[in-house]
């Protein structure tokens, strides 16, 4: 069973929101593979109209999960890009949904591992409660506390863009 809690409407106005919080003369965005790059992806396109330079990366964060041993034999694995260089800069590391707090963790792992940024602001879009580590958004579009048997996924339909939280036990 699966209940749209966001429609695409409510997406849009949280993105713009956010896009206005992060707004300056140089931008550096990086999206964690898939869902946070998309999100990245919309904040870029929403942010050219006021950033000077906007730099974009994306980061598959697959082999620095602490959990890749429940994934599964063959996981899905992409390219990291980050084409610019991070050392003292702020960036703003961007995901679709905070849960746990694990692929945050793991995506600051693999950040430090290309340098020493001078900050690094989490972006969400959806914060949905539950974290088990320490990890708490800069900016988050949406709040939706969901339970431990429920999922929270950013969803596609030819209208745009919706969040779905299901009944996963």
């Amino acid at each position: 069973m699966s209940e749209i809690i966001f429609d695409s409407r409510a997406v849009n106005q949280a993105l713009d929101v956010m896009a206005e919080k992060i707004a300056a003369d140089e931008v550096y965005i990086v999206g964690i593979q898939r869902g946070g790059a998309e999100v990245a992806d919309a904040l870029q396109h929403r942010l050219q109209k006021t950033a000077a330079v906007i730099h974009r990366g994306n980061l598959d964060i697959s082999f620095y999960r602490d959990d890749l041993d429940t994934i599964g034999p063959n996981p899905e694995v992409r390219c990291s890009e980050l084409p610019f260089d991070l050392t003292d800069k702020q960036i703003y590391l961007v995901d679709d949904v905070l849960y746990t707090g694990r692929t945050i963790r793991a995506a600051l792992g693999e950040i430090f591992d290309y340098g020493r940024p001078a900050s690094v602001k989490l972006v969400v879009l959806v914060d949905r409660g539950g974290h088990q580590l320490p990890i708490a958004a800069d900016i988050v579009g949406l709040l939706h506390h969901a339970g431990d048997d429920q999922s929270v996924k950013l969803m596609t339909d030819p209208d745009g863009w919706y969040i779905e939280r299901r009944q996963v036990k």
